[in-house]
């Protein structure tokens, strides 16, 4: 009877949630807010809009005129691209270099927030240890911190403990790019990771127990159930916080010149962005230019990840 009880209690709030789940989607796809939606992204997209076509505009129209007179003031060139591209002066050096460090600076921080932050959301969704709630709150509270009050002690802890460090495994593992990005990533990492267990545990918790218990009775250890059942259903969630993560840390510049060496080895893009404006912002064709092409890389993630976005971002409203 108990069992009976149970079930019928189960079904009673699965039935609930879609009951909801179906009254959100109904109130979303009304005419009036997809016309709201549509004013927004094209009120989103204008500035975007206005930047390339700024991009390929002479650098005198630009500075006389708006982007909007186009056909009034018609003038194009490629050579905004072929100066911040292919330019090898000291004024205008090419982004290659500093597109390649961005790379190695974005991918890694990316990857490592996401691997730390999965896991511990694991632990404290699936695993119950002694005060596990009250760290999960003090973790979830780690977000109200201001990413510009933490600076200044991760900073001296950095030049205290990791540059040694860092020297002793450039000795050792000599294949290891000495460059300073480890402090980088490790403060990209620390960032991020509140808000990302945050978020996949919320996910991760509502993974159905039927099925961690049954793995259990087969005899799967948490390992196993981490890397077998909980990666793959979670991965709409996982892919959300990646690209978030990712494009917070390639459009990052405060951390960056923080934690990094300044130079070019290991500036980013977004710093040879704001040297590109010039003293006195009179540069705005090579700033265009430049800015346009940063757009690429976010623009490839997030399309190739946009499947993975939208189940991560449904996936609350449609889980039973």
């Amino acid at each position: 009877m108990s069992h009976t009880t149970e079930t019928r209690g189960r079904v009673s709030r699965r039935q609930r949630l879609e009951l909801k789940s179906g009254r959100v989607k109904s109130t979303l796809t009304t005419r009036l807010a997809s016309a709201a939606a549509l004013v927004i992204a094209v009120l989103w997209t204008i500035p975007t809009f206005g930047l390339f076509v700024s991009s390929f505009r002479e650098p005198d129209l630009i500075e006389t005129t708006g982007w909007w007179t186009i056909f009034e003031h018609p003038g194009f060139t490629l050579g905004n691209y072929q100066e911040v591209l292919l330019s090898g002066s000291s004024s205008a050096p090419q982004l290659g270099e500093y597109f390649i460090n961005s790379l190695f600076i974005a991918i890694p921080a990316t990857l490592f927030p996401l691997v730390l932050a999965s896991m511990a959301a694991y632990a404290f969704a699936w695993i119950k240890f002694k005060g596990s709630s009250t760290l999960f709150v003090l973790v979830f509270a780690l977000q109200i911190v201001p990413l510009q009050l933490a600076l200044i002690p991760l900073l001296q802890l950095t030049v205290t403990f990791l540059h040694p460090l860092m020297g002793g495994i450039s000795d050792v593992l000599p294949f290891v790019p000495d460059q300073q990005y480890l402090p980088v990533w490790i403060a990209h990492t620390i960032f991020a990771l509140p808000l990302a267990i945050f978020l996949l545990h919320n996910f991760i918790a509502e993974i159905p127990s039927d099925v961690i218990e049954a793995a259990r009775v087969d005899g799967a250890g948490h390992g196993q159930i981490f890397l077998k059942i909980v990666l793959p259903l979670a991965m709409p969630a996982i892919a959300s916080v990646a690209i978030f993560q990712f494009l917070w840390v390639w459009n990052d510049l405060l951390v960056a010149l923080v934690f990094s060496s300044g130079t070019a080895e290991t500036a980013p893009l977004t710093q040879r962005l704001a040297e590109l404006a010039g003293s006195r912002g009179q540069n705005w064709a090579r700033l265009t230019a430049g800015a346009f092409v940063s757009l690429i890389v976010p623009l490839i993630v997030f399309f190739s990840l946009q499947r993975y976005f939208v189940r991560g971002l449904l996936a609350g409203s449609a889980k039973g």
